[in-house]
């Protein structure tokens, strides 16, 4: 499995009586909505420290860059790429040099430069991506986030699984708990355009958490009010239709109040509460925005978070120039933000940061000048919690198309951020088809193993 793989080609892409659902309207709390609750519910189950040294890792932002980055042109300078390569802070690493920022901080991330998946069409290639498993009629798999999200447990109120901002398509099917419960689903946030400021071209995208919005004529106060007027139509609906146990959907209504009543949470929502100039210093576009609201969810207790956002990288036509005038720069804006912002704040050291597509790109260009998807041999960064920066791990041949050295699969990508979390990587669940499946699932169904070269 670790030799040298085969070169493959890849291209385009009723009655009258009264329910439960009735006695919570009372008090006109509909508002709440489950929608919020479904996703949240206290974990009882922590993860068990493994490995001989302490785990470090307690939450994850992953930076995705939605469609596929090409390798050459990012983090694999290679002489078939339009872009010159530049030397970083990190002795003996070259990135591109449409990314001067990121290159002053390659010191706090490592690059794994032979990356070697098996799709090549969007959709399964997130699935893949996300899940370390090929699709499969029979059954879905869970994501890495929901994964993380139920090993490691919450932490106070904060959502402790978001997407950010929300995906406008199917693909956010992929970053499910499916069979592990809709409690480690990820939250969603839409994203919403803010009118500009006096005196400012542009505020950038804000985040709007419809159940989080409380009405102006309630304050936490009356809300606790309303919540024990809440329990005693509770009671009385549970008296007269004999109910004892407490379902899951009370976990999620009450993590629900827990969110709605704590004002660190509803804070950490809010990035216009955010001073002007640290706004500015991620970029006041969709990614940098995103990336800011990782950084405030995390601070808050989240444990895996996914910004992303802005231009799509799936560039089949015209590569150079829309890698060029629309992608590196926010990218290297932010990332360079990202990793000062956590540092300054001592958050790095907790917080793993990853930076990924769902595959990479051709070496060579189509007739319209641009790269097509390329799964053989691609590139992504990694670092924080623990994860030592400045390393390369594997390399690819003089073109970027093959992997040369140290084949680095998803399954062996996920070992490695079970360790940092101090999360067995051999662990498998039980589906519910009765098949066990491994958490960190490499190619030929078999376990990956953490890349002992970051640790």
């Amino acid at each position: 499995m670790r030799d040298r793989m085969k070169t493959q080609q890849y291209g385009l892409c009723g009655g009258g009586h009264y329910r439960r659902r009735d006695f919570l309207r009372v008090g006109a709390l509909n508002f709440l909505g489950i929608s919020l609750g479904q996703h949240l519910e206290l974990a009882s189950l922590m993860a068990a420290g493994v490995g001989e040294e302490k785990a470090r890792a307690q939450a994850c932002i992953l930076i995705w860059l939605d469609g596929g980055p090409s390798q050459v042109d990012t983090w694999d300078p290679k002489p078939n790429s339009a872009f010159r390569a530049i030397s970083t802070n990190a002795p003996g690493i070259q990135i591109s040099g449409l990314f001067p920022r990121v290159a002053r901080h390659m010191d706090k991330v490592s690059i794994i430069r032979s990356m070697h998946t098996e799709e090549n069409t969007h959709g399964v290639a997130h699935h893949y991506a996300m899940t370390g498993h090929r699709q499969s009629p029979a059954m879905k798999f869970p994501s890495l986030g929901s994964i993380i999200t139920k090993e490691m447990g919450p932490r106070g109120a904060a959502p402790p699984y978001v997407i950010a901002p929300k995906f406008g398509n199917s693909f956010e099917e992929h970053f499910r708990a499916h069979f592990l419960g809709s409690q480690y689903d990820p939250m969603s946030v839409p994203a919403r355009k803010l009118a500009p400021d006096s005196g400012a071209a542009d505020t950038g995208p804000d985040f709007s958490v419809p159940e989080l919005s409380l009405p102006a004529s309630l304050t936490p106060e009356k809300m606790e009010d309303r919540k024990h007027f809440l329990e005693i139509v509770d009671r009385q609906y549970r008296h007269r239709l004999g109910l004892v146990e407490r379902t899951d959907r009370d976990k999620f209504q009450e993590k629900a109040w827990d969110m709605l009543l704590s004002p660190s949470v509803r804070r950490a929502f809010d990035i216009a509460d955010e001073p002007a100039n640290i706004r500015d210093s991620y970029g006041r576009h969709p990614l940098g925005q995103s990336a800011l609201l990782a950084r405030r969810l995390v601070a808050a207790g989240a444990r895996f978070v996914t910004a992303g956002g802005g231009v799509g990288w799936d560039t089949h036509s015209d590569h150079n120039k829309i890698v060029e005038e629309k992608l590196a720069a926010p990218l290297d804006q932010t990332l360079s933000a990202l990793l000062t912002d956590l540092e300054q704040r001592g958050l790095l050291d907790s917080t793993v940061v990853m930076v990924m597509g769902e595959f990479g790109r051709t070496p060579d260009y189509n007739p319209r000048m641009g790269r097509d998807h390329w799964p053989n041999c691609w590139s992504l960064l990694l670092g924080g919690g623990g994860i030592r920066g400045g390393q390369l791990v594997g390399s690819s041949d003089e073109r970027g198309a093959q992997v040369a050295e140290r084949t680095v699969t998803i399954g062996d990508l996920f070992a490695t951020l079970y360790k940092a979390f101090g999360i067995d990587w051999e662990k498998e669940y039980l589906h519910p088809t009765g098949r066990p499946l491994k958490i960190a699932n490499s190619i030929h169904d078999v376990t990956g193993s953490p890349i002992h070269e970051l640790f």
